[in-house]
């Protein structure tokens, strides 16, 4: 699963989206939530181009807009079988730029929010995307692709987005390129070190974007490679 994320500027996105072709820095966003607008890039004239996106998957052949089904994440181990997403991961495939996610740990009596920070301050998480246009404008909207959680990520959480390494994205964004359920770019492994770190638990209300909660309330974690 992954429910919540943050987009700080810094050099590793900067150079994430520069091998990307796209030129420009990203505004903050903090404890991103589903429903709410992503940058999304994706391949649509043979070169990554960045969107706004509602982070909540509508399909085409959807009749409404709704939250009726949690599709703000998607499964890798079933994406062909499934009817909302099996169209666009053969061909609307797209990733969500981000410098760290936030998962949930039952502690105690509630749930502790912690904090993933990739060594390189930049993850590239493997999304697909859709265009629903039965409104007055077409949306465009997105999911999260999650894989099972590596070994070292476990007893955090039971699943992990599917970060993808750079060497990973061309493929991933050649919507050409064929890419089937158990590839290996879903492999339940660390690709870098990841900082775990306990977060205040006001971070849990959606509403609170304050960068401060992002400090952290305790030590951090590193999580190795593999």
């Amino acid at each position: 699963m992954c429910g919540r994320f943050n987009v700080i500027d810094n050099p590793g996105l900067q150079q994430l989206l520069k091998d990307l072709g796209i030129d420009l820095n990203l505004p903050p966003a903090i404890n991103v939530a589903p429903t709410e607008s992503v940058r999304l890039v994706r391949n649509v004239t043979g070169k990554g181009a960045l969107d706004s996106a509602r982070w909540w998957l509508t399909p085409s052949w959807a009749p409404a807009v709704d939250q009726k089904y949690a599709m703000f994440n998607a499964r890798s181990e079933t994406l062909s079988r499934s009817r909302a997403f099996s169209t666009p991961f053969k061909r609307q495939r797209g990733l969500v730029p981000m410098s760290s996610f936030i998962e949930w740990r039952k502690e105690g009596e509630g749930k502790q929010p912690y904090q993933f920070t990739p060594d390189s301050g930049a993850l590239a998480v493997a999304a697909l995307w859709d265009i629903w246009e039965k409104g007055g404008q077409p949306l465009l909207s997105c999911t999260l692709v999650t894989t099972q959680a590596a070994t070292a990520l476990e007893p955090w959480h039971s699943r992990m987005p599917v970060m993808l390494q750079r060497e990973e994205i061309p493929r991933w964004l050649d919507n050409s390129a064929v890419i089937v359920d158990g590839d290996p770019v879903f492999a339940p492994i660390l690709k870098q070190p990841l900082h775990v770190q306990p977060l205040d638990r006001a971070i849990s209300r959606s509403t609170n974007k304050s960068p401060s909660l992002l400090g952290g309330v305790g030590d951090s974690t590193v999580l190795a490679p593999g």
